[in-house]
C-alpha cells in the first residue's frame, strides 16, 4: 500500500475529517469528535440519517458511487468510514493523490469480500472454520454437501443478513443464488469479540474480550457482557490473533475480531469488521477510552487511549418489534430511565421497522448477576413500536 508522509496531527488546529456512512455508528463518531473539537464531514444518500443533525457538514450522496465518493473526498485531508459497503475505487484514487484514508482501501477489498477474507485467515495461518466458495445455487444444489451448513453472501451482507443455515434439503430452496462462502457449522461454546486499534505509528490497544449472545429470529446480538466469562488463556489468545490480523493487513483504525470458542476450548475467527462495531458500544460507559474515541486518535495518528475496563456492564441493542413498521414510538422509556446504571442511547431514526437497530442500551452495576437482571428488566421494559 501507498506510504504516505503523516504528522502528528495539531487537535488544536480545527483538525477535520470526513465520513462515509451517516449510521449511529457515525453519530457515536461525531458524539466523540466534538470533545477534542474535531470537524466532521458526512456522505450518506439518507437526508434523514442519525448523523445529519450532528455532522458540520452533511452531504447527501451515495457512497458506493466513484463520482460522489470522490467529490465528497477530494477536499478532505482525512477520510475514514462507518460501514465498509463503500466505493472503494474513488478511495484508492483519493489516497493516490495525497489523502489519508484510514482504512485503507486495501485492507477494505480483503474485507469487504467474505471469500477473499476467508483466503486472507487461510495465507496467514488464522484459525477460522473450513469452508468452500460457490459462484451460484446451483452450484450448492450440485455439491451434495452434508447438512447443516452456513451459506454467506461474499458481498453486501450486513446487519444478520445475507447469513443463513441451510439444515436440510428442504431449505435449500432459499439458498442465496449468488457468489457465497459455504462454512461449517461449529459446535461453539460461546462467541467473544475483540476489539482493537491501530495508529499510523503502529501502536496497538486491545479491549478486553466481551460475550455476545444472539438473537436467533434477528441474527444480530441480544446480549454483550463485559467481561467475558472466559479464562485469562482464552483472552490472550483471542488478544494474539487479533493483533496478528490488524498488524498483517497494515490496517489503521479500529477492527472488531469475532470468534467462535468451541467445545473444545478453541478459537475460530467468523468474521472481522474494520470500523466501529456493535461489540464494542459498551465502552462508552464501561471502558477508560470508547472504540469511537479510539478509532479518531488511530485515524488521526494520535496517542492511543487506555483501554482499560472502569466497571462491567452489558450492552443490548433496541430492535423495532416484529409487525411494526412506521414512526417510531419508544414504549416503557420513562421507566427505564430511572433504573439506575442504565444508558439508553437512541439513535434518532424517524421510522421504525422489525429487527431495525434503533437503539442500544448499556446497563453498569457492581456484580454480573446485578448486571444481567437489570438488562433482563430492560429487555421486557423497553420496546420501539410504530405509532
Amino acid at each position: 500500500m501507498p506510504q504516505q508522509k503523516h504528522k502528528n496531527i495539531d487537535i488544536s488546529q480545527n483538525a477535520s475529517i470526513g465520513v462515509l456512512g451517516g449510521g449511529q455508528l457515525g453519530m457515536m463518531m461525531i458524539e466523540a469528535a466534538k470533545e477534542i473539537g474535531i470537524i466532521v464531514h458526512v456522505l450518506d444518500p439518507n437526508p434523514a440519517a442519525p448523523c445529519a443533525k450532528l455532522a458540520d457538514t452533511f452531504t447527501v450522496g451515495d457512497f458506493n458511487n466513484y463520482e460522489d465518493v470522490y467529490q465528497f473526498g477530494k477536499d478532505k485531508h482525512y477520510l475514514t468510514i462507518e460501514i465498509e459497503n463503500v466505493n472503494i475505487d474513488a478511495l484508492e484514487q483519493l489516497e493516490k493523490e495525497g489523502h489519508h484514508v484510514f482504512p485503507q482501501p486495501s485492507a477494505l477489498r480483503i474485507i469487504k469480500d467474505k471469500g477473499i477474507q476467508k483466503q486472507f485467515y487461510t495465507d496467514n495461518s488464522i484459525p477460522t472454520a473450513t469452508y468452500q466458495l460457490m459462484e451460484s445455487k446451483a452450484e450448492l444444489l450440485s455439491a451434495q454437501l452434508d447438512f447443516p451448513y452456513v451459506q454467506k453472501l461474499r458481498t453486501g451482507g450486513y446487519d444478520g443478513k445475507g447469513v443463513q443455515v441451510i439444515r436440510n434439503k428442504e431449505e435449500l430452496a432459499f439458498a442465496f443464488d449468488a457468489p457465497c462462502v459455504i462454512e461449517s457449522m461449529i459446535d461453539f461454546e460461546k462467541e467473544i469479540s475483540i476489539i482493537v486499534a491501530r495508529n499510523v505509528s503502529g501502536q496497538l490497544a486491545v479491549f478486553p474480550a466481551v460475550e455476545c449472545e444472539f438473537s436467533q429470529e434477528a441474527n444480530l446480538v441480544e446480549f454483550q457482557f463485559s467481561p467475558a466469562a472466559i479464562s485469562l488463556e482464552i483472552e490472550q489468545k483471542a488478544i494474539e490473533i487479533a493483533s496478528s490480523i490488524i498488524q498483517s493487513l497494515e490496517l489503521v483504525g479500529i477492527l472488531a475480531v469475532e470468534f467462535f470458542l468451541t467445545k473444545k476450548g478453541e478459537l475460530l475467527v467468523n468474521e472481522i469488521a474494520p470500523r466501529t462495531h456493535n461489540s464494542g458500544h459498551h465502552t462508552i460507559e464501561c471502558c477508560e477510552t470508547s472504540q469511537f474515541s479510539q478509532h479518531l486518535r488511530a485515524v488521526l495518528n494520535l496517542s492511543l487511549g487506555s483501554t482499560a475496563l472502569i466497571q462491567p456492564g452489558a450492552m443490548l441493542n433496541l430492535l423495532g418489534e416484529k409487525g411494526h413498521s412506521g414512526t417510531a414510538h419508544y414504549e416503557g422509556l420513562e421507566e427505564v430511565l430511572q433504573i439506575p446504571g442504565v444508558f439508553v442511547h437512541l439513535y434518532g431514526k424517524e421510522l421504525t421497522k422489525p429487527f431495525r437497530k434503533m437503539g442500544h442500551i448499556t446497563v453498569l452495576g457492581t456484580s454480573m448477576e446485578e448486571i444481567k437482571s437489570k438488562a433482563t428488566l430492560v429487555k421486557s421494559g423497553l420496546r420501539c413500536i410504530s405509532k
